[in-house]
């Protein structure tokens, strides 16, 4: 990609590392890291190409456990007890849809597959997961991953302000916000745009609802032959759960948990603008229309279709 300005590269990297401290303050908003990240690679260029893929991984994964210290495992098990069916029926529902809208459209299976699984569950994670499983190449991954990045990006500036919109109250934001949105960072970015407790709703659901990765992979394995494929696990959540449980049974001060949790809240916020620099116009564009068909009607339904059963039942 050419970009608009050419840097001098230690005028580049200082630029980046100022805008990465800003990001760790609270003067920054997770929409505006998240376009802030796009653009600036967009002008100037990503100074750290190769660390940034494994810079939002680890980041992300520190910032949901830090987000433990903040909740009590009655309030969580609650609302993943909210979600739980919400869950069930949204990864079915995109799952069903998206076999048929993929065969309609005559798309690569797999393609299609890797496609419906991130919508129905976790985005990318998913599409890592399931992907070695069913024997998915390069191409077929990009393809999803890009489709899934570029409604990720979306998704984050669009549903605070559609949840404003329709009036929703934080428990329903963040119900709809963990089952409409497909990556956890821009479930709990939008959530937290939205408020506390739709960040604490929305982690919870969300971190549930990737768990449903492992059912996935083994249904993956036996649609499509995959034998002697490992399945990942996201071992993460199970310290999210940890962290939970220690800040409800032990007698740690406010003051600590209350910095861990600015701290997650802050690592979130430059989470997102590493991803928004890792989303390219090249990427966007290699994606084809058949995919982006797919992965748009797909969480349209899922959005509307949630959304629908939010507002009636909760």
């Amino acid at each position: 990609m050419t970009n608009k300005f050419e840097l001098n590269p230690i005028l580049q990297k200082s630029i980046f590392i100022i805008v990465v401290l800003l990001c760790l303050s609270s003067l920054v908003s997770s929409p505006v890291a998240l376009v802030g990240g796009f653009l600036f690679v967009y002008l100037f260029g990503h100074p750290f190409p190769e660390l940034n893929s494994k810079a939002v991984g680890l980041l992300l994964k520190i910032a949901v456990v830090g987000l433990g210290f903040g909740m009590n495992i009655t309030e969580t098990l609650e609302a993943g007890q909210d979600g739980f069916l919400l869950t069930v029926f949204s990864i079915i529902f995109t799952l069903v849809l998206g076999y048929f809208i993929g065969k309609k459209l005559k798309m690569e299976k797999r393609t299609s597959h890797l496609l419906s699984s991130g919508t129905a569950i976790c985005g990318g994670s998913a599409i890592a997961a399931v992907a070695p499983v069913v024997n998915a190449n390069e191409k077929d991954m990009s393809v999803s991953l890009g489709v899934v990045f570029l409604l990720n990006s979306v998704a984050l500036v669009l549903f605070p302000v559609l949840g404003h919109l329709f009036e929703l109250s934080q428990h329903q934001f963040g119900l709809w916000s963990a089952i409409a949105i497909h990556d956890t960072s821009s479930v709990v970015g939008a959530a937290y745009a939205f408020g506390d407790e739709a960040l604490r709703i929305a982690t919870t659901v969300k971190l549930a609802r990737a768990l449903w990765i492992i059912p996935l992979s083994l249904v993956s394995l036996y649609l499509f032959k995959g034998k002697g494929k490992s399945i990942k696990i996201p071992w993460f959540i199970f310290l999210f759960i940890v962290a939970i449980l220690l800040n409800t049974y032990l007698p740690i001060p406010e003051l600590i948990t209350g910095s861990i949790t600015t701290s997650a809240k802050s690592l979130l916020v430059l989470t997102l603008f590493l991803i928004g620099a890792g989303l390219s116009v090249e990427k966007i564009k290699s994606a084809g229309w058949k995919p982006m068909i797919l992965g748009l009607s797909l969480w349209v339904a899922i959005s509307v279709t949630s959304l629908l059963v939010i507002v009636s039942v909760y």
